[in-house]
């Protein structure tokens, strides 16, 4: 068995590596850091602290131009807004005048009509016939007994948002749609409703209810939650008709599930306005037949 060579025999490199770290427990570039604080010499830093100054201004600079653009970007957003809510309010102002203006005229044309029709027999009977078909029409305000029917988007929930509780916009299923309103004037209708309007908007044979954006629109014209909608007719009958209704049982569940507010009322008097006017498009005197289409002459018409 060879023995191991002992004094200045060969030594392997792990134990040099080995008495290396033992005999040097500092690192040189340590030691010559602290050599040269002792001495007092001054350390190269200078430099790095520019570095560092300019970066920390570079870095402000960035963030001021940053909010400024963001707070330039928010502060021409509320202008925009403020401008077109000026606007609205505005033109608002102008239909709310030509609207007054018009109901003076039609009040003047209706007193004119009546004062000639009632001059004689033929007018009297042309104007009662007239009468009938302007109820039919909603074209005349009107008055009695019925129903009110409320719907109203669901109530404001503080958990969704502690600060202003307010409910989640995203979710259309908290808001009441043209779809809801159209179930409960179709059941009214049914039901035997004589007269129906949905906040201040009378219901014609062509009147629309439509959903545009976040707004429902009646007769092209917006109206807002709650929405209550007013039908006049015998309050027992229309009441029991209407709630049973598979529609409006329909419609009630759905208002239990997401918090609708959904409830109806009798009432001793409603009073409902006039509607619009429908565009006459053609007419002819009662008793003539209409006249027959010419046919076109030109090929393929």
């Amino acid at each position: 068995m060879t023995g191991v060579p002992r004094g200045g025999g060969a030594r392997s490199l792990g134990a040099s590596l080995l008495d290396d770290v033992l005999a040097e427990t500092v690192d040189p570039a340590y030691a010559q850091a602290a050599a040269a604080r002792a001495s007092g010499a001054p350390r190269r830093t200078g430099r790095g602290r520019v570095l560092v100054a300019l970066t920390m201004v570079v870095a402000g600079l960035l963030l001021a131009v940053t909010y400024e653009q963001a707070a330039a970007t928010v502060q021409g957003r509320q202008q925009i807004r403020a401008a077109l809510v000026d606007d609205v309010q505005r033109e608002s102002s102008v239909t709310d005048e030509l609207a007054a203006q018009l109901e003076s005229l039609r009040a003047e044309v209706a007193s004119t009509r009546d004062e000639l029709l009632d001059a004689s027999a033929a007018g009297q009977r042309a104007g009662e016939a007239l009468d009938e078909a302007e109820e039919g029409a909603g074209a005349v305000p009107v008055t009695g007994p019925g129903l009110l029917v409320t719907l109203a988007n669901a109530d404001p929930s503080a958990d969704e948002d502690p600060v202003g509780g307010e409910t989640d916009d995203d979710d259309p299923r908290t808001k009441v749609r043209d779809g809801y309103l159209q179930v409960v004037v179709n059941a009214l209708w049914a039901a035997g409703a004589e007269a129906v309007s949905v906040n201040g908007q009378r219901l014609g044979p062509a009147t629309a209810i439509r959903f545009a954006g976040d707004a429902v629109l009646v007769d092209f014209r917006p109206v807002t939650n709650p929405y209550q909608v007013r039908a006049i007719g015998d309050p027992d009958t229309l009441s029991t008709r209407f709630i049973a209704d598979p529609d409006v049982v329909a419609l009630a569940g759905i208002s239990e599930v997401f918090g609708l507010r959904f409830d109806f009322s009798r009432e001793d008097e409603l009073s409902l306005p006039a509607g619009t006017i429908p565009e006459l498009r053609h007419a002819r005197p009662e008793g003539e037949e209409p006249a027959e289409s010419t046919p076109d002459p030109t090929p393929g018409g």
